[in-house]
C-alpha cells in the first residue's frame, strides 16, 4: 500500500507534469493492478500513456524510459493471456532500441515476447525469442530466478 500511498502524493504534488501524469503514474498503477493479479486493470490504467510512449524529453532522467508502460502494458496483456497483443506491445520495446538504452526492458522484451508466442501457439517464433534472450543473458549468473524460469520455460519447447 506504500507504493499507491507515494502514487496518490505524487498525483496530487504533480498534476501539471506531462511525464508524471501520463508515464511514471500509468506504469505505477498499472504495475500495482497486476500485483493484485487485475490484469484489466492494468491495461486500462496504461491506456492513457499510449501517446506519450514514444516520445521525450530531455527532463527524463536515463534511469527512466518512456517505454516502461509499454514494457508493463505487454507483461499485462500477457497476464491476461492476450498473446497477440503482448507481443504487439513487447515488439515496440524491440523495434525502438533507442528509447530503452541499456534498460533491463530491452532483454526482457525477448522473453516475454517467446512467451506471447507461445499464447499464440507459433512455437518456431517462441524458440527464436527465448533464445534471443539467453543469448543476451548467456553470462548472467545461472542462480537468477528469471533466467532459471526461462531456461526451463525453453526445455519446455524442444
Amino acid at each position: 500500500m506504500r507504493a499507491k500511498a507515494l502514487a496518490d502524493d505524487l498525483d496530487k504534488s504533480y498534476r501539471e507534469d506531462t511525464i508524471v501524469q501520463f508515464n511514471y503514474l500509468p506504469t505505477v498503477r498499472g504495475r500495482l493492478a497486476l500485483n493484485k493479479g487485475d490484469a484489466s486493470a492494468a491495461i486500462a490504467n496504461l491506456g492513457v500513456a499510449e501517446p506519450y510512449e514514444l516520445g521525450g524529453t530531455r527532463a527524463i532522467d536515463f534511469k527512466w524510459s518512456s517505454m516502461f508502460p509499454v514494457f508493463v502494458r505487454g507483461e499485462a496483456y500477457l497476464a491476461a493471456r492476450r498473446g497477440s497483443e503482448a507481443a504487439r506491445e513487447l515488439q515496440k520495446i524491440l523495434d525502438h532500441r533507442g528509447l530503452v538504452l541499456n534498460q533491463p526492458i530491452g532483454a526482457f522484451a525477448h522473453l516475454g515476447l517467446g512467451r506471447a508466442y507461445v499464447l499464440q501457439g507459433d512455437i518456431p517464433k517462441a524458440k527464436a525469442a527465448y533464445q534471443d534472450f539467453l543469448t543476451l543473458w548467456k553470462d548472467g549468473d545461472p542462480d537468477i530466478p528469471v533466467l532459471r524460469q526461462a531456461k526451463a520455460e525453453y526445455t519446455k519447447l524442444k
